[in-house]
């Protein structure tokens, strides 16, 4: 229903599909009998383009196309962002249909903040200096946000719906 009245009412609505090639613990080829996910809307005439979610520039300038054919009027796109789970899907699932020598495979060979650090280093876009200058500016942030969150009391069970739902009669 989404997709066809995206569609039809030409919306500017971008669907990104993170496709990391597994639901919970079962491959997508075992459950789906077409992966290529970014070709779900093309039944309603909706474009679509799938990227190497591991490639930073690559999904900026994939986002780029994708929203910029969004905001000109033709209406929705679905944006595939092909990528890989280094973890399993929640704490309960211990990911033990993949091999510890693939993860660390994949981690080695196309990790997306390590492909990109390699990359703007080697095209002179910042120094090594400068990195570990945001990298310890962040772990500093991460060590403050740690702390604020420990001291910081649990919420009262009443605020669960809180900005949640809209409050009061429907316009």
């Amino acid at each position: 229903e989404a997709f066809n009245m995206a569609a039809l009412w030409k919306l500017p609505a971008l669907y990104v599909i993170e496709n990391n090639h597994y639901s919970m613990g079962t491959s997508s080829k075992r459950h789906t009998a077409n992966t290529e996910f970014h070709k779900r809307g093309s039944h309603f005439g909706i474009p679509g383009a799938r990227v190497d979610g591991m490639d930073v520039f690559a999904v900026y300038e994939a986002g780029k196309r994708a929203v910029e054919h969004v905001r000109s009027g033709k209406g929705p796109f679905v944006l595939e962002v092909d990528t890989y789970r280094y973890r399993g899907h929640s704490m309960s699932d211990p990911a033990q249909y993949r091999s510890k020598e693939e993860v660390e495979k994949v981690r080695g060979e196309r990790d997306p903040i390590e492909t990109f650090k390699g990359t703007i280093l080697e095209k002179k876009l910042v120094s090594e200096a400068a990195l570990k200058k945001i990298d310890q500016e962040v772990k500093e942030i991460m060590l403050e946000v740690v702390a604020f969150a420990k001291e910081s009391p649990e919420p009262d069970p009443s605020e669960l719906y809180t900005d949640i739902y809209v409050e009061g009669e429907a316009e």
